[in-house]
């Protein structure tokens, strides 16, 4: 990695009141993320491919993203690598050369799962300390959107 380039490294955890099956299906689709991620405005999948473990699933994504009192709006690519069960590898590229890869796991507890979001994001230097900042605001907030759909649809 050059010095241009930083890199981040987070992990995100939150107990989801539904069976690990029901919140990992939630997770992949992505127009259920676009419900709880506080940056996402839309998505369009692009592509669907079946592999020999699961599936590959792309999409493009518009995010809104704040800069003090105003807000801009960025396209960008996503990938979902879903094997048939266990861990999804998750992939967003954005200009100017910002990267978000997470391995997103689905733990059964007694209080149904922890779901566990191990990120890593690399920035040009210059966005990088922004870039990490809003990216896992974000990620903890979908996370907590998460559980309180299936608070919701438990409590009902």
């Amino acid at each position: 990695m050059s010095w241009w380039v930083a890199c981040a490294e987070r992990t995100l955890s939150e107990s989801v009141p539904a069976q690990p099956d029901r919140v990992r299906d939630f997770y992949v689709d992505l127009d259920n993320i676009r419900l709880v991620h506080p940056l996402i405005v839309s998505v369009q999948t692009t592509d669907r491919r079946e592999t020999a473990q699961g599936y590959l699933q792309s999409y493009r994504v518009v995010d809104r993203i704040p800069l003090g009192p105003f807000a801009i709006q960025i396209s960008y690519r996503s990938r979902l690598l879903v094997p048939t069960d266990g861990d999804v590898s998750t992939e967003a590229d954005q200009w100017p050369g910002v990267h978000v890869r997470a391995t997103v796991s689905f733990e059964p507890i007694d209080a149904g799962t922890r779901l566990t979001e191990r990120i890593r994001i690399t920035a040009p230097r210059l966005l990088a300390a922004f870039t990490a900042r809003e990216a896992v605001n974000a990620h903890q907030a979908m996370l907590s959107g998460i559980r309180r759909q299936f608070e919701c649809h438990s409590a009902g």
